[in-house]
């Protein structure tokens, strides 16, 4: 198996084994991808039992150095995205 799975390699994959066109495929995968992003922006988590999660986090502001000059900075609020790994998943990879 290859070392990395693009897009256009998991919609084959997953073509294949159903049967299903890979126009279909595709769609499906951008509405999951849709559908997950729309839900976690809003502060949803999105959980798949077994297989993954998605959820929003925050991230408070605070203080930081460059590394080049060592100037301290200040770094801004954010948010960003947590996935885990469900126990499936992990079992698969063991």
């Amino acid at each position: 198996m290859a070392d990395s799975l693009n897009k256009g390699d998991l919609v084959a994959a997953i073509a294949g084994e159903t049967g299903l066109t890979q126009t279909a495929v595709a769609g499906v995968l951008d509405a999951f991808f849709g559908v997950v992003s729309k839900s976690v922006a809003s502060g949803t988590k999105v959980s798949i039992p077994g297989w993954v999660s998605f959820e929003k986090t925050a991230r408070a502001a605070r203080t930081g150095r460059n590394p080049a000059t060592g100037e301290t900075i200040q770094i801004a609020a954010s948010n960003s995205v947590k996935v885990s790994a469900g126990s499936k998943l992990k079992a698969a990879v063991k």
